[in-house]
């Protein structure tokens, strides 16, 4: 599996949470994330050390969202 780094926009609730919104990609398209399924740890192994997993559907499909440390990104196949 290969990293594609994105921007995410995020919402920080009261209770220091972090919530993603929206995933833009390097050319500008915006996705909206209809919902956040699952929020977890999860080791990161490349990078070593650990961050969070979102499983999220957005764009009609469930895809991994991943924030390692301040830098957040997705998995793919190519």
């Amino acid at each position: 599996m290969k990293r594609k780094y994105v921007s995410v926009v995020t919402l920080y609730d009261l209770a220091g949470n972090i919530s993603p919104l929206f995933i833009v990609w390097d050319n500008g398209v915006k996705y909206k994330i209809d919902r956040v399924i699952q929020r977890c740890p999860a080791s990161l192994f490349e990078s070593g050390g650990s961050g969070i997993r979102y499983t999220c559907l957005f764009n009609g499909q469930r895809r991994y969202l991943f924030l390692d440390e301040n830098k957040w990104y997705i998995e793919s196949q190519s």
